[in-house]
């Protein structure tokens, strides 16, 4: 029996797992709550067993239905991935790419592949988004991208492929006036209780991913700004401290504006290495200009990193 098992039997099931109930599973389908029950009905049946307890006011998930629940997301998970390799196959020429890149990434990396892109395909426009934190993330997720470029491993989807691209050196940085930057002038660690002391400016982020999480956040005064350069602008200006990507300050600190904060809860030196990585759906197929980018990023990050 198992072998009639089909794909929309598997899809509604999981459908109303993640709705909640048969109604709202339905309505997510575009189908009639009758077919909808009708499905699950003949699941368990040719299953032998009962997914859904029915008892309450809303049907949860029995305690094998937990467990198939997560066979049948891989099940689905690896026939999208199937369709949309076969849909690439003969896909044609992209009239528009919709890129995402975080805002932590080098942009002179990211332009010299956007230039030799252009120079192959100068039909294709490209429209690009710069943002910072699960932006380029959730941006993938509403399909308002094909590719983006995540730095940082903290949020993660199974629907979303992630491969390295080059690692990033971050450092606590303050500009040279501030009372922070005359202290590590001293070259002695500065531990956390002092960090604490002063404002911190970090970056906020304007997706949902990390509601309710903070990333190197040490003090408990901060500011929130939605940009890097709003960001290295307010540091620059003495009014507070905070972590940047070490290619944005480089300039600054030679010239002697910025300093590092030696803080011992950031890594040595206040120095931390990230990596940042390109994403695209697995669902979604990349097709000939995605393609070509995605070469032009993983040879230019990869030439970088030497």
């Amino acid at each position: 029996m198992l072998d009639a098992l089909t794909l929309g039997q598997i899809r509604t099931f999981v459908a109303i797992a993640e709705a909640g109930s048969f109604r709202a599973g339905a309505a997510r389908l575009l189908r009639a709550q009758s077919a909808v029950s009708h499905a699950i009905a003949t699941l368990e049946a040719q299953l032998g067993l009962t997914l859904f307890d029915r008892s309450g006011h809303r049907p949860t998930l029995t305690p094998e239905g937990c467990v198939l629940l997560e066979d049948a997301r891989a099940i689905l998970l690896k026939v999208d991935f199937m369709r949309a390799r076969a849909r690439g196959f003969g896909e044609g020429l992209e009239l528009e790419l919709p890129l995402v890149v975080d805002t932590l990434f080098p942009l002179p990396l990211a332009a010299a592949a956007l230039r030799e892109l252009s120079q192959e395909l100068p039909a294709v426009r490209v429209r690009l988004s710069v943002a910072p934190l699960g932006a380029p993330l959730a941006a993938l997720q509403e399909r308002a991208c094909k590719l983006a470029i995540t730095v940082g491993g903290d949020f993660r989807d199974p629907r979303i492929e992630l491969e390295t691209l080059m690692s990033l050196r971050f450092v606590a940085v303050v500009a040279a006036s501030h009372p922070l930057g005359q202290r590590a002038g001293e070259r002695e660690a500065v531990r956390s209780a002092e960090l604490a002391e002063h404002l911190q400016i970090v970056l906020e982020d304007p997706s949902p991913l990390s509601e309710g999480r903070d990333f190197g956040v040490l003090s408990p005064r901060t500011w929130r700004v939605s940009g890097q350069d709003t960001k290295l602008a307010f540091i620059l200006g003495g009014v507070g401290w905070g972590r940047l990507p070490l290619w944005a300050v480089e300039r600054d600190l030679a010239e002697g504006r910025l300093v590092r904060v030696p803080a011992t809860a950031l890594g040595e030196q206040g120095e931390t290495t990230v990596l940042a990585y390109l994403a695209h759906r697995i669902d979604d197929p990349l097709g000939p200009a995605a393609r070509a980018l995605r070469e032009n990023l993983l040879r230019h990050a990869g030439a970088r990193g030497r």
